[in-house]
C-alpha cells in the first residue's frame, strides 16, 4: 500500500499553494488506481467569496483536485529515466451530488480506464464521510519536459 506525504507530492507535482489541492496519497497501484485526500479548511482563499455566508468549495476546484490526483497516478507510473509534466486534457460527465464545506475531508478514488502511451483516461469519484459528492471521467497526458 504505497503512500505519498505532502513533501513527496510536491516533489512530483508542478503545482504549489494555493492551487495544489492534494494533501496525501493514502494508496496507489501504479497504472491502475489511486486514493488521496484533501482537507478542506475555512482559510482557503476561495471561501471569502464563495459564499461569504455559506462557504462552499467551488465545483471547479473539486474537479481540479481530482485531476491532480489522476496526474499523480500517471506521474508515479511513468518511467523514471525521463522527466514529465502532467496536463489535464479532458473532462466528461461530471456530476456534483452534495456541497463540500470547510471541515470536510475529500477522499478521491480514481481508476485508470484506459492508457495509450502517455494519454490516460480515469474514472474519478470524490467522497465526504463515505457519501459521493462528485464523479466524472477525466483525461490527462504526460509530456516529456524536454519536448519543448
Amino acid at each position: 500500500m504505497p503512500t505519498l506525504n505532502i513533501d513527496e507530492i510536491i516533489s512530483c507535482h508542478t503545482h504549489r499553494y494555493p492551487i495544489l489541492l492534494v494533501d496525501r496519497v493514502v494508496d496507489f497501484t501504479p497504472e491502475k488506481s489511486i486514493k488521496a485526500i484533501k482537507n478542506v479548511t475555512v482559510n482557503e482563499p476561495h471561501f471569502m467569496g464563495h459564499f461569504p455566508d455559506f462557504p462552499v468549495m467551488p465545483g471547479v476546484l473539486i474537479v481540479e483536485a481530482m485531476a491532480q490526483v489522476g496526474g499523480i497516478l500517471a506521474f508515479q507510473s511513468a518511467p523514471k529515466d525521463q522527466e514529465f509534466l502532467v496536463f489535464f486534457t479532458g473532462i466528461d460527465g461530471v456530476r456534483f451530488r452534495k456541497p463540500v464545506r470547510p471541515g470536510d475531508q475529500l477522499v478521491f478514488e480514481l481508476t485508470c480506464l484506459r492508457r495509450r502511451g502517455h494519454v490516460w483516461k480515469f474514472r474519478g469519484e470524490a467522497f465526504v464521510d463515505g457519501n459521493l459528492v462528485c464523479e466524472g471521467t477525466l483525461m490527462a497526458t504526460l509530456m516529456p519536459k524536454d519536448a519543448g
